[in-house]
């Protein structure tokens, strides 16, 4: 194994994980034939095939899942010992840049606090990321973490802390037949249009906060789609259409006198949850997961 390149096993995990060569040069910022490239180098050195390739697919051999087994857990020390030590010389880092979804409750403004006493030195910035893209500014990193909506299915991201269980709302029109209702239930989605979201966002994600079929499978009409909240907000004021929207967030918004937020009965709660890339995450991410765990109400 002499001269074993890190890039080379970088490329193989991302491999794994997407099964697509195009998406892996994505996500290493290289080409796809670059990708390929350090795959054949590995397997070279390994002396067999890691990875089955079709025109159609790809899978790993046999013997690249037990590779993959193997060598994930150690990838992931190697790379916290490495963030670690230069956290140790260098201090925590010289800035933070926290995304988040809705708005900033009371929960998360706490663990910033916490997180600025802790490092005084480390600049936080705090970026609000658009509803319809809700893991792109990480991937691109464009943030260290964010604060999103759950659930998050992605291989490439790691979920944790999860807060913020909200029950939901649905904003409506001032003026609707909802707006005088003290609550709603999922069924009587079928009865109104709801705002979707654009399709950066994935179709598990949009499916939960813009569902096409209540709980019992009646048909939710769509209204339009957007890619931020405001604009959902907008919409509604319009009489577009409804929109579904956690009850933290409603509250934050219950002075706009065109739109009322009225709760919704029979769907799982909303929750928010940290969200860091496995592969690029930095020390300060993790500390201030540890500021939001220690801020958690009791």
């Amino acid at each position: 194994m002499s001269g074993l390149e890190m890039r080379e096993l970088e490329a193989f995990l991302v491999l794994a994980e997407e099964l697509h060569f195009g998406r892996a040069g994505q996500r290493l910022y290289v080409s796809q034939s670059r990708v390929s490239q350090l795959l054949r180098s590995l397997e070279s050195r390994v002396g067999a095939p890691l990875v089955h390739r079709t025109s159609r697919r790809v899978s790993l051999t046999t013997l690249g899942e037990r590779f993959l087994a193997d060598l994930g857990p150690a990838y992931e020390a190697l790379r916290r010992a490495v963030d670690d030590v230069r956290a140790a010389a260098v201090g925590i880092g010289a800035s933070l840049r926290v995304g988040f979804q809705g708005t900033v409750d009371g929960h998360l403004a706490d663990a910033l606090t916490l997180f600025g006493d802790r490092h005084p030195d480390c600049v936080v910035d705090v970026v609000e990321i658009p509803l319809s893209d809700p893991f792109g500014a990480l991937r691109r990193r464009e943030v260290d973490t964010a604060v999103v909506l759950l659930p998050v299915r992605e291989p490439d991201l790691v979920v944790g802390p999860v807060f913020s269980r909200h029950h939901h709302t649905l904003a409506v029109p001032a003026r609707h037949p909802f707006a005088a209702r003290e609550s709603v239930s999922a069924e009587e989605l079928a009865e109104c249009r709801v705002i979707g979201v654009h399709s950066d966002a994935p179709e598990y994600w949009r499916a939960v906060h813009a569902p096409t079929r209540t709980p019992e499978g009646r048909l939710v009409p769509s209204g339009p789609a957007v890619h931020t909240l405001q604009e959902g907000l907008s919409l509604v004021a319009a009489d577009r259409g409804a929109l579904l929207l956690c009850r933290a967030t409603a509250a934050h918004h219950a002075n706009r006198s065109s739109v009322a937020f009225v709760p919704v009965t029979g769907l799982p709660v909303s929750e928010l949850g940290l969200v860091r890339h496995r592969h690029h995450a930095q020390p300060r991410a993790r500390a201030f997961a540890q500021a939001v765990v220690d801020t958690l109400p009791d």
